[in-house]
């Protein structure tokens, strides 16, 4: 019998559907997610200097200053739509022009910035996060962010079941299955399970189909938005999802905690924990917002 910290591997999948699980032992080396959606994936550009996202992160997190500004908007300027304040562009950590790519995206960047009171709270602001990381980080590397999200799909949250209790099995099914069936049918991708964290070597043409999707993504404010929902939730899977309308935020959110809500209702909620994830989710609400008005 595997417990629930262990799991399973399978053979490669044959085509014919789910694979059969097969016992291994557990291994050290599934990442955990990490607190902040775009921590330290890029590497320094120089060898030994800060990255762009870092730099990003650093810039937001100095004393909150007084707010320097009456009026937020935004005002299409050469086919992209500008970040204003006060009629007088707004510029990212990295000097570079607030400018989006559809006026959806930069009314709801200049209504967050529209929305704050007499200082400037950067937690507040999750979308200008987004954003910012977008313009200073990802537009100068979107192979990067391809590069480590394809990844995610070697080792997805949704592939890694536990064999018991009977309860967690059926929600872990319920929640992720369809998912699964998503990616066979809307990416030509069929992945295989394991019960444990023994990783599980995925067949190459789904791993391959995952990185084709991503590579139709047009813009790094997309490749951003999924960047941030997969590193919150550890599944790719779910995010590609959510943005081909699969699934919605709620449920997608909800399908990434199926085992974090099962140990709460054995052990009773932390508090410091609630607070955690209703900060996370906060974050992926604003990636989710960000994906979907960057294309509208």
């Amino acid at each position: 019998m595997v417990g629930e910290g262990q799991r399973r591997a399978p053979p490669e999948d044959d085509g014919a559907g789910a694979p059969d699980l097969v016992s291994l032992s557990p291994p050290p080396h599934l990442r955990p997610m990490p607190d902040k959606p775009t921590d330290a994936w890029f590497p320094p550009t120089d060898g030994s200097g800060p990255d762009p996202i870092k730099a990003t992160q650093a810039a937001m997190k100095t004393p909150a200053p007084k707010r320097f500004y009456k009026s937020a908007s935004a005002e299409e300027r050469d086919g992209s739509f500008a970040l204003l304040l006060d009629g007088r562009p707004a510029y990212t950590p990295a000097r570079r022009a607030l400018s989006m790519p559809t006026r959806a995206l930069g009314e709801a960047l200049a209504g967050e910035w529209q929305a704050q009171g007499s200082e400037i709270d950067p937690s507040t602001m999750p979308l200008t996060r987004l954003v910012n990381s977008a313009i200073d980080g990802v537009a100068d590397r979107p192979e990067a962010v391809i590069d480590d999200l394809v990844r995610y799909a070697g080792s997805d949250l949704l592939c890694y079941r536990a064999d018991e209790p009977e309860r967690l099995v059926a929600k872990q099914g319920a929640a992720w299955d369809p998912v699964l069936d998503w990616a066979r049918d809307a990416l030509g991708a069929r992945f295989g399970l394991a019960e444990g964290v023994m990783p599980v070597e995925q067949p190459a043409g789904a791993v391959a189909a995952v990185r084709r999707a991503l590579e139709r993504v047009p813009s790094p404010f997309g490749l951003a938005a999924l960047h941030a929902m997969t590193t919150l939730t550890g599944s790719v899977l779910l995010t590609l999802a959510h943005a081909d309308g699969a699934i919605d935020a709620g449920a997608a959110w909800e399908a990434a905690h199926v085992d974090e809500r099962h140990q709460e209702r054995l052990w009773g909620e932390d508090a410091e924990a609630g607070e955690r994830r209703a900060r996370r989710q906060t974050e992926f609400r604003a990636a989710s917002d960000l994906y979907r008005l960057s294309r509208a």
